[in-house]
C-alpha cells in the first residue's frame, strides 16, 4: 500500500486550519459576546461543573479490591480536600493531596496493608 503524500499533508492543513479557526474565533468575537448572559452563566458554573467531572471520573477509577493503591487514593482525595478548606489555595491543595497520594502508592501502605 502506497501513501499518497498529498492526502496526507492536505489533512493535516485542513485540521491545523480549522484548529487555529476554532481557538481564534473566541478573540474575534470576544466584544460581541461581552455582555451575554449565557456567558456570564457559563462562567460562573464552568469551575463548579468541571470539578464535579473530575472527582465523579477519579473515584470511579479506584479499585476498592486493590487495598493499598485505594487507600492511597482516598487519602490523596481527604488531603487535597482538608488542605483546600485550612488555606484555600488551589495549588496547595493539589500538590500536596498529588504528593500524599503517590506516596502513598509507591510503598508506605505495602507492608501495612
Amino acid at each position: 500500500m502506497t501513501i499518497d503524500w498529498h492526502y496526507v499533508a492536505l489533512a493535516i492543513g485542513c485540521a491545523a486550519a480549522i484548529t487555529f479557526a476554532l481557538r481564534a474565533l473566541p478573540f474575534a468575537i470576544r466584544e460581541t459576546i461581552k455582555d451575554s448572559p449565557l456567558l456570564a452563566s457559563l462562567n460562573a458554573w464552568m469551575p463548579l461543573g468541571v470539578t464535579v467531572i473530575l472527582v465523579v471520573y477519579c473515584l470511579r477509577m479506584i479499585d476498592l479490591h486493590d487495598t493499598p493503591l485505594a487507600t492511597a487514593k482516598l487519602a490523596g482525595i481527604a488531603a487535597t480536600v482538608a488542605v483546600h478548606l485550612w488555606r484555600g489555595n488551589l495549588f496547595l491543595s493539589l500538590f500536596v493531596g498529588t504528593g500524599v497520594c503517590v506516596v502513598l502508592a509507591n510503598g508506605w501502605l505495602a507492608g501495612v496493608l
